[in-house]
């Protein structure tokens, strides 16, 4: 497995030893818990036995002992470097996320794509007035977050769609050689700036424009650096199972591991066909396809309206599509699409405008839109659905964002009980009504779905949000509670932890969360944050190493 490197950072680690007593240590493995006292000190889990002693105890008797969460799949990609302090995640026990998700982030970026790329993802992560975009590679990204000093550890990937706006624009059709070729340049110098792997988005534009081959050659890029491929699929409605198989075969053709985010079966077409997913991925699996999966333990999505759109209608970018919401002709069209057809930014079924939510507006004379439905809107003002969703585009720029009520239970469970599953929240932290999940998930699984339901054991829930997620990422030193691994650390109530973020208060700070520690510093104590910020970077520096 990849290595870690130990780097000193400034006094940043904990230097002081703590020790807690009498804990219930989950150490991530999955196997089962067993009572210990558990030391740390200089950043590292020193000793695990009986009778230690140290300068600060903590009494943990009644209480879990974990590693850190891992958030493989986070939308920190601002939030981190705008509030570092960065309390959504550490109250839900997260230690380290994984940013630069769906295809779409800020590295790497030139002076030409960086103003439109802000546009296009102001509904996932703000565009905050006078901030320095003082970077445009990867390096520089992952700089800022060392200098910003968070309170979390953070992995990248590489976006492919952000690859493609380099290399040509919004295009809608098969690089030229000489295209490729730069894309597979610039994805070689940003696994070696330090990402873990390369992302992609393919409903959202760019990246939807891709075909098969120009994935399966990026993808060779990603496996020859050691790093993965962590595609947001091309449907999860009416085209999934066919979406599915298509990075599966990608990976088999490539040799590039293979992380399948947010892995669902939403909309009404794919009730209770969860069953068939697994199946394919279990046939790849017996193959030797390397395969892991992430959820999130709720059943509405989260996205942009734009995401809606037709991906014709997206073509050029962010300018090009509000050029066409303002031609009544291309408007017909769009109408047609999402009311008839089934737009492909839809995932190929026709929209339904009851379970689209609004969730966040950027412009305050849409204020009033939050919490309702698209439909709600269209009947209080006597319009159609689709007249009320061009017009908020327009209104709003592209930048409402919008929570989807389109998932089963049924699936939910059944995706989560995969032995290659793993926990990612894909929380939009920005907007008045964010989806609940960016603050709740971590403590979700544990809470509803593992206690009440009993759907998973501690033991296994733990274990697909520490060991096995770190064992994706390479993180041989992390995910797991052994003598020598970074002391990153959850103490948790069994009986009391659970999500307290709703949908209509979806900012609440988990409930029985009791200390988190990154690189052996408290960031959360007795439930309350501390205000540290001892997470850095985590960086592939070559082939199977990453450096701290």
């Amino acid at each position: 497995m990849p290595g870690e490197r130990t780097a000193a950072r400034g006094g940043r680690d904990g230097g002081g030893a703590t020790v807690f007593r009498g804990a219930t240590v989950v150490d991530g493995t999955g196997a089962e818990r067993y009572r210990a006292d558990v030391r740390i000190a200089d950043g590292l889990i020193t000793e695990i036995g009986e009778g230690l002693d140290a300068p600060d105890r903590v009494d943990a008797d009644g209480l879990v002992l974990a590693p850190g969460f891992i958030d493989m799949h986070a939308h920190s990609d601002l939030a981190l470097l705008l509030e570092p302090e960065h309390p959504a995640k550490v109250t839900q026990g997260v230690t380290c996320e994984v940013l630069g998700q769906d295809g779409l982030s800020y590295a790497p970026v030139d002076d030409v794509t960086l103003p439109a790329l802000r546009r296009q993802t102001a509904g996932w992560n703000g565009d905050p007035d006078g901030f320095d975009w003082d970077w445009r590679d990867v390096a520089g990204y992952l700089d800022r977050i060392d200098r910003t000093a968070t309170a979390v550890n953070a992995c990248y990937l590489v976006p492919h769609g952000t690859l493609r706006m380099l290399a040509m624009g919004w295009a809608d059709r098969p690089p030229t050689p000489g295209e490729l070729d730069r894309m597979r340049q610039v994805l070689a110098k940003s696994l070696l700036d330090g990402a873990v792997g390369m992302s992609s988005g393919l409903s959202y534009t760019p990246g939807m424009y891709a075909d098969t081959a120009e994935l399966i050659e990026l993808c060779t890029v990603v496996a020859a650096y050691g790093g993965f491929h962590a595609p947001h699929q091309r449907s999860y409605g009416a085209g999934a199972l066919e979406g599915y198989a298509e990075m599966v075969e990608i990976a088999r053709r490539s040799g590039c591991a293979l992380h399948l985010t947010h892995a669902t079966m939403n909309f009404g077409v794919n009730r209770g066909r969860a069953g068939e997913l697994l199946e394919l991925l279990d046939r790849a699996l017996a193959d030797g396809v390397d395969l892991t999966l992430d959820s999130y333990p709720y059943l509405p999505g989260s996205t942009t309206l734009a995401a809606l759109l037709p991906s014709w209608a997206t073509e050029g970018g962010p300018a090009a599509t509000l050029a066409r919401l303002a031609d009544p002709a291309q408007c017909a069209r769009i109408r047609y699409e999402v009311e008839e057809k089934g737009s492909d930014g839809c995932h190929g079924v026709v929209t339904d405008w009851t379970t689209i939510q609004i969730s966040g507006v950027r412009s305050a004379a849409l204020d009033g839109a939050v919490g309702r439905t698209v439909a709600e809107l269209a009947e209080e003002e006597e319009r159609t659905g689709t007249e009320v969703f061009l017009d908020l585009l327009r209104r709003d720029e592209l930048s409402t964002t919008i929570l989807q009520h389109v998932g089963h239970e049924e699936n939910v469970r059944a995706i989560m009980r995969h032995p290659a599953h793993t926990v990612g929240s894909d929380g939009l932290l920005v907007g008045a009504r964010p989806h609940p999940r960016a603050w709740g998930t971590f403590p979700r699984y544990l809470g509803h779905y593992s206690r009440e339901l009993g759907v998973l054991t501690l033991e296994e829930t733990i274990a697909r949000m520490t060991g096995r997620p770190a064992a994706r990422l390479g993180l041989d030193r992390r995910g797991r509670i052994a003598p020598g691994h970074h002391a990153d650390l959850v103490l948790l109530d069994p009986g009391k932890v659970r999500d307290a973020a709703t949908f209509e208060r979806p900012r609440l700070p988990a409930e029985g969360i009791e200390y988190v520690y990154v690189n052996g510093t408290a960031v959360v104590r007795q439930g309350r944050t501390t205000g540290a910020r001892p997470g850095r970077a985590l960086r592939r520096t070559d082939r199977g190493t990453l450096a701290i």
